[in-house]
């Protein structure tokens, strides 16, 4: 299953999403439930679910993802209200999911703000058995990170430490985003089957919920997560295509996270979604170097 992230909003919502969606030739498909980087949310009934599960199964869309917004930080034990905070939107966005019918919502694990990586990952662990039950019908995928600032989630060791405490750790899934594993130190391009292997000496490969596919702006292990369009990075279109085409993966949502491309239109630049010309790309198996032109018609 091969898609993007989409947008929610304006008079159509999630039904806007999914026809996005659709207009990029995508199977699947992120949305957040709102703004990332706010609270402002939409009540659920003006978000006009049942049109959109609706025109899912009518086009064959049978799973999406859900990503938490970037403002949840389980990690930061240096302000407790913060933390707080974060457990409780956290809660609503495990109901907001649920509600909108995905059984997946991808969670950055949190960042220790300084107080060291044991101190964090006790928080996040503190954190998820709050919001983790038996009957908790969503699962959180913990994404991989690629090591900007304090973040916690830079290894397969370090997630596997927050899977061993938690309680209900079978509500735990991983999202593996290509470019935090490349720029966190792992040899994506040249060795991706390495880079599985290592994670399989933790986690068996049905953990992995979903899977970020994006280039990287960076070398190998530079800690600073910037995306890059497929291709024109550091990975390179062959391996991020080839991940596209394993059968592990067959079932998971890939999803496309890359940058909008600028061009000037009318004395303007204006930015376009890649993501059509991507998911063509990535499915006929050839690199387009002119994906620019191709973006922007």
């Amino acid at each position: 299953m091969l898609g993007s992230h989409v947008g929610l909003g304006g008079k159509e919502q999630f039904l806007g999403s999914v026809q996005e969606a659709l207009s990029y030739g995508a199977d699947t498909f992120m949305v957040y439930t709102g703004a990332p980087q706010n609270t402002r949310r939409k009540d659920l009934s003006e978000m006009r679910i049942p049109e959109a599960k609706a025109l899912m199964a009518e086009s064959g869309i049978k799973e999406f993802v859900v990503h938490a917004p970037y403002i949840i930080n389980l990690g930061n034990t240096v302000k407790p209200e913060n933390f707080d905070f974060g457990v409780e939107f956290l809660r609503e966005e495990l109901r907001r999911t649920e509600a909108m019918g995905s059984t997946t919502l991808v969670l950055h694990p949190g960042a220790h703000v300084g107080e060291g990586e044991d101190t964090g990952i006790m928080q996040i662990i503190k954190g998820l058995n709050l919001v983790l039950d038996a009957d908790t019908k969503v699962r959180i995928a913990l994404e991989t990170m690629a090591g900007k600032g304090s973040e916690i989630g830079t290894s397969f060791a370090q997630l596997a430490r927050i899977y061993d405490g938690v309680t209900h750790n079978n509500k735990l899934r991983l999202c593996l985003d290509t470019c935090h594993l490349n720029d966190a130190g792992y040899n994506v391009k040249d060795d991706f089957e390495g880079v599985l292997a290592e994670m399989e000496r933790y986690f068996p490969i049905n953990q992995v919920a979903c899977i970020h596919l994006n280039d990287s702006k960076n070398d190998q292990g530079a800690a600073k997560d910037r995306h890059e369009n497929i291709g024109f990075g550091t990975i390179g279109f062959d391996r991020l295509c080839a991940i596209t085409r394993m059968p592990e993966f067959a079932d998971t949502p890939i999803i496309l996270e890359t940058p909008y491309m600028s061009a000037e239109e009318g004395g303007k630049d204006r930015t376009y979604p890649p993501y059509k010309a991507e998911i063509a790309m990535l499915r006929a198996g050839v690199f387009n170097p002119e994906l620019r032109k191709a973006v922007v018609g």
